[in-house]
Parts: structure tokens; sequence; C-alpha cells
């Protein structure tokens, strides 16, 4: 007695090819296959193109291979839970974390979730798609980080010999380029509304250990008395490299007070401090662009912070910057 439905083999498909190729029956073809005419019948409907090269003609390699699809993307449906499709906006919209990030951070805990790519499908699907299971999920295509900041071409101003005892970054160490040492430090400042208010970002390059510190001015005054504040503690400081911003025209006070060295990058080069300028565009996830700054709250910006260094990022193997910090922090004890 023919089995009311099993998985047809692809012997069994380049059978049920040739006998309607000669015209057989479904009932004929099941009988002679030793399956129920249900499972022909399901089996072409499923298989048989409708239009396009090949419509109305059935191949059996065609049908495994979109046979094997349909059971690829089940699986991973089955595995990509509701819960898990939850977390995803979470972990987007609170933590501001990546795709990848998110499939690191579940490896990490032993969740058993899916790759980035399936997160990235699933997150296209539900832009393009208005079925019912997607449409909670349409609007998330825009947590994703997309472009990079740019500086507009023309009228600019070379601000170098405003700034006075100005060492270019070509002078410093190569050391701080190997990125080994803790202490060598990369600044920089995210200017918030009509340029009122914003953040002094602070980033150390051996372990991406990120400091943010809300601004009420650009003065010069107000940004060194900002820097010792959060750097006079830290025993490994050895260098703190600037862009050409006027806010830091006090480095020189700030270098005798930290007893540090201080270099400059050059004018509208942002890569001499790609670190910092990386590390801005996560910041501008919670902080967009035309921010208002005077109402956020400094307790916000802290939470930021934590937030930052406690997020896995790939060069260390998905280990955080606190993570990485604790493990060059005890082995420069030791030396």
């Amino acid at each position: 007695m023919a089995k009311n439905y099993f998985q047809l083999t692809l012997g069994q498909r380049y059978q049920i090819e040739a006998l309607k190729a000669a015209e057989h029956s479904q009932s004929s073809i099941a009988k002679i296959i030793g399956v129920s005419k249900s499972t022909i019948s399901r089996e072409l409907k499923r298989n048989v193109p409708k239009r396009g090269t090949g419509a109305k003609i059935y191949s059996a390699q065609k049908a495994q291979v979109k046979t094997d699809n349909r059971h690829e993307i089940k699986s991973k449906q089955i595995l990509f839970s509701t819960e898990l499709k939850a977390d995803v906006v979470k972990k987007m919209t609170v933590e501001k974390l990546s795709p990848e990030l998110i499939s690191a951070v579940w490896k990490k805990e032993k969740i058993r979730g899916v790759s980035h790519e399936t997160i990235y499908k699933f997150i296209w699907h539900s832009k393009f798609s208005n079925r019912k299971e997607y449409r909670d999920f349409k609007k998330i295509y825009q947590l994703l980080k997309h472009g990079k900041r740019r500086r507009k071409r023309g009228n600019y101003t070379d601000s170098r010999g405003l700034i006075p005892g100005r060492v270019s970054i070509e002078k410093r160490s190569a050391l701080v380029d190997r990125r080994k040492r803790l202490g060598d430090i990369e600044v920089d400042l995210i200017i918030g509304k009509n340029h009122q208010g914003g953040l002094l970002v602070m980033l150390d390059r051996a372990t991406l250990i990120t400091t943010i510190d809300k601004i009420n001015s650009k003065k010069p005054k107000h940004i060194k008395k900002l820097i010792l504040k959060r750097m006079k503690n830290n025993k490994h400081l050895k260098t703190m490299t600037f862009d050409n911003d006027q806010a830091f025209g006090l480095h020189q006070e700030i270098a005798r007070e930290l007893n540090i060295k201080t270099f400059f990058t050059r004018p509208y080069t942002s890569q001499d401090k790609g670190s910092v300028e990386n590390r801005n565009g996560v910041i501008r996830r919670f902080y967009p662009k035309k921010t208002d700054f005077a109402k956020v709250a400094a307790n916000d910006v802290k939470k930021v912070e934590k937030m930052i260094n406690n997020r896995p990022v790939r060069k260390f193997d998905y280990k955080t910057p606190n993570e990485v910090y604790l493990l060059k922090s005890s082995v420069a004890l030791i030396a």
C-alpha cells in the first residue's frame, strides 16, 4: 500500500520526469513509483513553473534544487524564532549592534542563534514583504548603519598656524602605530545641532576603551578642564593626538599637567585618527546628526559610554574593549 506522504528522492524525480514526458497520468505515475497520488500532485504543483523558460515542463534536477532551497529556508525559519527576532530588534534599537555583532554575542553567550547573513535577509524581507509575519519588523532596516561621514569639498580654512606648539603626527613614535601599549589616546569632538553643545570623545588606540563627556562649549579652557578631569588618573597615559580644531589650542598646558606628548593630524586627513572617527560613527547611532545636546542628560551619555565599552569588537575576536583592557593592563603591570 502506498504511503500518504514521504520525501521523494532524486531518482524518483527522474522517474516522474520520464513518465510525465511519456504522458502518463498522475495516478499511473504514483502507482509505478509506489507513492500516493497526492504526493505526485503536490510535487508537480510545487515544482512545475507556470511561466518563463521551461514553463509547464517538469525537470527532476530543478525540482530537487527548489526542494533543497525550501528545506534550507524552513530550517532557518524554525531556528530563527520569534524570541530571537525580538532580541534582534532590542539589540539594534537599544544597544545599536549590527547583525554581525548580534550573531557574535549569541555565540559568546552560548545562545543557539543564526548567522548575520540570515539576520540581514530577515531585515530586507521585512522591508519589502507585505506578509503578516514581517509586518512588525518592516522598519528595522532603518536601524542599520549606512554610509560614512564625508567632509564637504571646498571652502577650507587651514588652521595649522593658529595652534601654538603644534607637532605633526608625522613626528609621532612608531610605537603608537603598533597599538600594542596602553595610553596612546585619540581625541575628537562630536558637535550637535546649530553647533551648540556636543561630546568630547577620547579613545585608547590599543584597547578602544572610550570616554565620552558632554560639552557645553568648544572653548579651549572648557575642553582642557574636561580632558584633565578624565585623564589625570590614567596611569598608562603617554600621548594624545588631536585634529586641528581650535578647541585643542591649550594642548601644551594639557601636555605639561599630564606629563605626555601631544600631536596633531594632517589637516583634513581623518584616517590619521581613524579609530576615534570609527567610534564616532557608533556614537552617532545613539546621537544622530542635528541632535540637540541641550536636551541630552549627562547620565544618558555615561550609559552610552558604558554600552560602547561593553560592545564586542571584531578585530578583538569579539571581545569587548573592557575585556581587552583587563588583559593588557594585567600584562603591563607584570612587565
